[in-house]
């Protein structure tokens, strides 16, 4: 987990406290921690940690990363997070959700789920940024569906 906000990395330590939970308060630990190492998941934020660029290195060493924000909660966060390979992109506010939104991850082997998390806060995204059904079926067809 990558947050530049302590109380953040603890929250979703306590949400995962069935996993084995690394902490990283910024962007240069995270680097060292993913390149030194290999993690079923890798939680980012975006801002404060330059969780973009994170992003580009544990998608290329294949960790399947979930973006995690409140600030970037935009239409062009979400689709530049699905454009450089996350497999997710969850509002701070659905925290308490996060082992499911996980387990999504987890059953389809680590690969996109875009399919299931539009299924799941098609309505939040809609109320937060205006995010319409078409645009959900053009990311959807661009970065995978859901393969359960």
């Amino acid at each position: 987990m990558v947050d530049d906000e302590p109380d953040i990395l603890d929250i979703v330590e306590e949400e995962l406290s069935m996993c084995v939970v690394h902490k990283a308060q910024d962007k240069e630990t995270a680097i060292n921690l993913i390149e030194n190492n290999w993690f079923d998941i890798v939680i980012l934020d975006i801002m404060g940690v330059d969780g973009f660029n994170i992003l580009k290195k544990t998608v290329r060493r294949g960790i399947p990363t979930v973006m995690l924000t409140a600030h970037a909660m935009t239409k062009d966060a979400l689709k530049q997070a699905a454009d450089l390979g996350a497999t997710s992109f969850l509002p701070k506010e659905k925290m308490s959700e996060l082992d499911t939104f996980l387990a999504d991850v987890i059953r389809n082997s680590g690969m996109p789920v875009w399919e299931k998390l539009f299924e799941r806060l098609s309505t939040y995204f809609d109320n937060k940024f205006g995010w319409t059904p078409e645009e959900e079926k053009e990311l959807v067809s661009k970065h995978g569906k859901w393969d359960e």
